[in-house]
């Protein structure tokens, strides 16, 4: 079944839609249908996704590791869920590509602080005064 949708938008209490609700509806062939609303998330930045994989550079630099193998640790560590099946209980990750930009800034505020916690690795941000010095370092190494 074709599926329809409109990205509407809530602010100051008063609602837009992207479409006419009422010419979406008239798409719909005759039947039964369920209406569900969800919060629309943006995909990580492409800046996110760079700023991620020259740290994981830089982590694996220092420690030497891969950056895929710190990609694959610093997921299992933050962004896995527990799972139990027939009494045995393991840990799946998942990656960073499904995530939102929100979900993204948390996920790099972790992989910050364990850096520097754990690992004694300042990673610089963006904002940062001398982040143009990293980033002509590690750019070319993602």
């Amino acid at each position: 079944m074709k599926t329809v949708s409109t990205i509407l938008e809530k602010r100051n209490g008063k609602v837009t839609w992207e479409k006419s609700l009422d010419f979406l509806l008239s798409l719909l062939p005759n039947g039964k249908f369920v209406l569900t609303v969800k919060k629309q998330k943006t995909q990580r930045s492409i800046s996110q996704n760079a700023l991620m994989w020259m740290w994981f550079a830089c982590i694996a630099d220092t420690t030497g590791n891969t950056k895929e193998d710190v990609h694959d640790a610093y997921c299992y560590m933050f962004l896995s869920r527990q799972v139990t099946i027939g009494g045995r209980t393991g840990r799946i990750p998942r990656g960073t590509s499904g995530l939102s930009t929100d979900e993204m800034k948390e996920f790099l505020d972790k992989v910050h602080a364990d850096a520097s916690s754990e690992l004694g690795i300042t990673l610089p941000c963006p904002e940062d005064l001398y982040f143009e010095a990293f980033e002509q370092e590690y750019l070319s190494k993602i």
